[in-house]
């Protein structure tokens, strides 16, 4: 097989700091860096030092002296990459970075493509794919909680487990393959009870994971929150009050929201998306009414529905409200109703008016929270029912959480093979068809840790990593 080029890149964020750091991966790493660093002490070459070391001295193009590094070394196969690497960190001047890159360059390394030492970590069996991705996710991880999903993936937490499901699928596969071998005999070495029970056992494990994906979409992408009610309900007042900084234009005029404004808020480790929808009425006013579109669209979008009313409203206006915004609804989606201006009202009025006994459609919310955004009252309630309908135990007990929607559909296709495979069981097909099933839901499994792969796939995975990892 031909050698790999060596490559490299700088690893560290683009524009000046303190100081950069320049990665070079690939059998010549060291032997090229050798050709133009100089230690302090006379004679001393990196090619002779041990891994996991490092070393100061200056790094010059034959001419003048570029700057004065720190170098250190990790030699294959115990890498990231699972190859010889140099990261050589520097003074963060973008001149000097350059100047640096371009000197490798000239000495016949190759500047690294996005992800590829990822790329070359996974290829040489560092990782699996499923934990490369992971690497991406950590970097781009905007919260605590995105962060935590992301390290316990990239640990190998969900190659593990479905490492495990595939072992004891291939097991019995492997019992229904053998007695093809033996069809004259008429022989069974796969017990078809225990296998339905395997099945079903593991479709059960698929299942959870599958139904993980909302969780960890949310986590990975932020929540999702479409805040949405009549005009001049305060919405966005609210969102203003929650970000704490004049985000939408607030006025008593009707219909002053006329498009979505989106902006996000990490509440304890938790990202969430809010989403200021334009004002539900009726109205005859073209753009307002593109705009009102617009928010029932935002509405079966969110994964929750902050739902805003207006204390003195009438109790026609509030079934109104209710009834067309829960229409709009999947039963997956949580609602939230915060009841605005409750400061206009007294405890005891707010406690007998904002009940399903009094508006039916009220049953079955999440939350029913008297605010006033304007005066920034009751608002850590409010965000503390936004935390509560986040299933936060998933996550403190490191369960595996599927953020990659290409997991989640290989997973989809997968519990399909299943039932595919319980279907032939129930009907009695013969262990070729039967096998078939079960190797087609192995791929699938596979697919996802990079088992079985494609340059495609592999390419599609990797071009959207950022250059120097």
């Amino acid at each position: 097989m031909q050698t790999p080029p060596t490559i490299c890149a700088i690893s560290t964020a683009q524009g000046m700091g303190a100081i950069a750091v320049i990665r070079l991966s690939g059998s010549q790493a060291i032997a090229i860096t050798d050709t133009v660093f100089r230690s302090p002490k006379a004679g001393k070459m990196l090619a002779a030092q041990k891994a996991n070391t490092v070393h100061f001295g200056t790094l010059h193009d034959g001419v003048k002296e570029i700057d004065e590094v720190v170098v250190a070394l990790f030699r294959a196969p115990h890498s990231f990459t699972g190859e010889d690497v140099v990261e050589v960190s520097c003074h963060g001047a973008t001149t000097i970075q350059q100047q640096i890159l371009q000197l490798f360059i000239q000495q016949g390394v190759q500047l690294a493509k996005p992800g590829e030492f990822t790329q070359r970590a996974f290829l040489n069996g560092k990782m699996d794919l499923s934990q490369a991705e992971a690497v991406a996710d950590l970097i781009a991880a905007r919260s605590e909680a995105a962060r935590r999903v992301a390290l316990q993936q990239m640990r190998g937490g969900f190659s593990n487990e479905l490492a495990h499901l595939r072992d004891r699928l291939l097991w019995f596969t492997s019992l229904v393959e053998l007695e093809l071998d033996f069809s004259e005999e008429d022989v069974e070495f796969a017990d078809r009870r225990q296998l339905f029970a395997l099945v079903e056992e593991l479709d059960d494990h698929l299942k959870r994971l599958t139904d993980s994906f909302t969780l960890g979409n949310a986590i990975k992408n932020g929540i999702p929150v479409a805040i949405v009610g009549h005009t001049n309900a305060g919405k966005s007042t609210l969102l203003n009050t929650l970000l704490n900084e004049e985000r939408a234009i607030v006025s008593d005029i009707h219909g002053t929201t006329r498009d979505v404004i989106e902006d996000t808020l990490n509440i304890e480790g938790i990202t969430f998306r809010f989403i200021d929808t334009a004002g539900i009425r009726n109205t005859t006013d073209e753009i307002e009414a593109i705009g009102i579109e617009r928010t029932y669209a935002k509405i079966g979008k969110a994964t929750i529905v902050l739902l805003m009313l207006d204390a003195r409203d009438s109790n026609e206006k509030i079934h109104e409200a209710v009834s067309s915004v829960k229409n709009k609804m999947t039963s997956q989606q949580k609602l939230i109703v915060a009841v605005n201006k409750s400061d206009l009202l007294t405890a005891d009025e707010l406690a007998q008016r904002f009940t399903p006994d009094e508006f039916s459609e009220l049953a079955g919310t999440d939350a029913i929270v008297p605010i006033s955004a304007k005066q920034k009252t009751n608002i850590q309630s409010l965000t503390q029912e936004l935390m509560n309908t986040v299933n936060l135990g998933a996550i403190d007990n490191d369960e595996v959480i599927v953020t990659n929607a290409r997991h989640y559909e290989a997973l989809q296709q997968s519990r399909n093979g299943l039932q595919r495979v319980k279907q032939g069981l129930t009907s009695g097909i013969s262990g070729d068809f039967l096998s078939q099933d079960i190797r087609e839901v192995l791929d699938y499994l596979g697919a996802i840790t990079g088992q079985i792969s494609s340059n495609e796939v592999l390419g599609n995975i990797f071009k959207n990593f950022c250059i120097g990892k």
